[in-house]
């Protein structure tokens, strides 16, 4: 399972591709606005890190941008999304998933524009960003969980899907918008492909009190031992 971070921050994208070896990177309109720069400003910095780092290629590090939210027209979303994936070869659409999303993303991916189709939440949603081809598609985990959903079975439920039909690998599964370790377990025991996550969230992954409980116990024998 693949590690995506979840801003458009480029000081998190740095600490977290050389501490957590991330595979990819995904952005929205909100991480753009956290992000404190403008919207062209904040994707170009991160084509530029792209450049340096010489990861070029959505193949070798995909960038999910989104396009103007207000758009609702499949024209108007296809010439917006021209603009943004010719700023850098990284960068894959998100598109929403609504009847003109999934239009404009089927076009899209006809032209070899990569599309993430994002704001998933039923499996059924799922099901024509991988018959269209789009190269992602974004089930949101947290803000199910947040209102009381156990989303163990609907991520399961696309897996299972994709895998029936010969769409699992080709439309690649980003469980998006995870918000605690747990989920990543449940996301990787159903066998999605990707997972995309805040920085914070990350770092709390690896946080165990045993973990620490176990460094206190090692230090203090440490401590206590002649070193000669």
């Amino acid at each position: 399972m693949k590690y995506f971070l979840d801003s458009a921050k480029l000081d998190e994208i740095k600490e977290a591709y050389n501490t957590f070896g991330i595979d990819g990177v995904t952005t929205n309109p909100r991480h753009i606005m956290n992000s404190g720069k403008p919207f062209l400003t904040a994707i170009s910095d991160i084509a530029a890190w792209i450049k340096e780092e010489g990861l070029e290629g959505y193949e070798k590090f995909p960038v999910s941008v989104e396009i103007d939210p207000h758009l609702d027209d499949a024209d108007e979303m296809v010439a917006a999304a021209r603009k943004i994936s010719a700023i850098c070869s990284n960068f894959v659409i998100k598109i929403p998933s609504t009847l003109a999303g999934v239009t404009a993303a089927r076009r899209l991916e006809k032209e070899g524009i990569r599309t993430n189709v994002t704001l998933v939440f039923s499996p059924a949603q799922a099901l024509l960003p991988a018959k269209n081809g789009s190269l992602f598609v974004s089930p949101f985990i947290g803000w199910k969980e947040a209102n009381g959903e156990d989303c163990r079975q609907y991520i399961q439920d696309i897996v299972t899907i994709y895998k029936n039909y010969g769409f699992y690998g080709k439309t690649q599964i980003i469980c998006a918008a995870v918000r605690t370790g747990k989920q990543f377990v449940d996301c990787a025991v159903a066998g999605a492909d990707i997972v995309t996550a805040g920085l914070d969230v990350y770092k709390d992954s690896i946080k165990h009190p045993y973990t620490r409980q176990g460094m206190e116990t090692f230090q203090n024998a440490w401590d206590n031992t002649a070193k000669e």
